[in-house]
C-alpha cells in the first residue's frame, strides 16, 4: 500500500564479470585494491592511522597536481580566469592536507617510537608526488633527484618539471603578454625574491584595467598561504610527535622543517603589500 511506494536503493545488480566481485560501487572504487593496500610492519595500532594517513595524502598530492597544472593550462592559454576557478579548487584540496595533519598531531612521543623502527630509511621527505608539487610552485632543488635514479619513469618526469616552467613562471609569462613589464624565463632552480617582479605586481594591483589579473594574484596568494599552513602543521605535529630528533630520511627534522615553514612562496606577491 502507500508504505510500499517508499522509495529504496536498489539491493540486487545484474551480473558483472566472475560472480563474488561485490557491488557496482565496490567494482568503480575497486576497493578490494584500496583495502588490501595498508600493511602494517608491526602490531601497534598507531602504525596503521601512520599508513592511512600517508596514503591520504598521496592521493590529495596527486589531486592537487592535476589542479595546479590545469591551472597553467588555462595561463597558457590566457584564460585567468579559469586559472583562478582550478587554483579556487586547489585551495579546498589544500584544506583537507591541512587538516590531514589531524589524524597524526595527537600521536604521542611513545606511540610513535613503537613502530618508528620498522620505517627504516622511509620518509615522507622522498615522496615524489610532493617534490612535483614543490617544482611547480617554483621551489626547484635539482639535488634531490638523486633519490629516484633507480626509478627512471619518476626521474624523468621531475626533471621534466625542474626544467619546465612552473606554476608562478605561467602566471608572471600571462604578465607579460598583457603588457606588464617582468622577467619569466624558468629556471632549474629555487624562486628568488625579485624586485622587477615586486613592481610588476605593485602595476597590477594599481592598475584599475589589470583588475582580472590583480584577482589572479589573490588566488595565487590563497595557495601560497595554505602552503605555509601545511608546513606549519607539520613541522608543529612532528614536534609533538618526536621532539628534536632526526628525521627517518636522514633529514634534520625539525631544524629543516622550520626553515621550510620560513620560506614564503611567490614572495612578491607577499612584499608587495608593504607599499600597497
Amino acid at each position: 500500500m502507500g508504505g510500499d511506494t517508499v522509495d529504496r536503493p536498489n539491493l540486487a545488480f545484474a551480473p558483472q564479470g566472475e560472480p563474488g566481485n561485490g557491488t557496482p560501487y565496490a567494482r568503480y572504487a575497486m576497493l578490494d585494491v584500496l583495502h588490501s593496500l595498508q600493511q602494517p610492519r608491526s602490531k601497534v595500532p598507531a602504525e596503521y592511522t601512520f599508513i592511512v594517513a600517508t596514503q591520504v595524502m598521496e592521493l590529495l598530492f596527486d589531486l592537487l597536481q592535476r589542479e595546479w597544472v590545469a591551472a597553467q593550462h588555462a595561463l597558457r592559454e590566457n584564460d585567468p580566469a579559469g586559472a583562478v576557478t582550478a587554483l579556487r579548487r586547489g585551495t579546498h584540496i589544500q584544506d583537507v592536507l591541512v587538516s590531514s595533519w589531524d589524524l597524526l598531531a595527537t600521536m604521542t612521543p611513545a606511540e610513535f617510537a613503537s613502530f618508528r623502527e620498522v620505517l627504516g630509511e622511509a620518509s615522507g621527505f622522498q615522496s615524489s608526488a610532493f617534490l612535483r608539487l614543490e617544482f611547480l610552485l617554483g621551489n626547484k632543488a635539482g639535488s634531490l633527484l638523486r633519490m629516484y635514479e633507480d626509478s627512471p619513469a619518476v626521474h624523468a618526469e621531475l626533471t621534466a618539471a625542474l626544467h619546465g616552467a612552473s606554476l608562478y613562471d605561467d602566471a608572471l609569462a600571462l604578465l607579460a603578454r598583457r603588457g606588464v613589464d617582468v622577467p619569466h624565463e624558468p629556471i632549474p632552480g629555487r624562486h628568488r625574491h625579485s624586485a622587477e617582479v615586486e613592481q610588476a605586481w605593485r602595476r597590477v594591483y594599481t592598475d584599475p584595467e589589470l583588475a582580472e589579473l590583480a584577482r589572479l594574484g589573490e588566488a595565487l596568494l590563497d595557495t601560497a598561504e595554505r602552503v605555509t599552513r601545511w608546513r606549519q602543521r607539520h613541522l608543529s605535529s612532528v614536534k609533538r610527535t618526536m621532539g628534536a630528533k632526526p628525521g627517518t630520511g636522514g633529514s634534520s627534522g625539525l631544524s629543516w622543517l622550520k626553515q621550510s615553514a620560513d620560506q614564503d612562496i611567490f614572495p612578491e606577491l607577499w612584499t608587495v603589500r608593504n607599499d600597497l
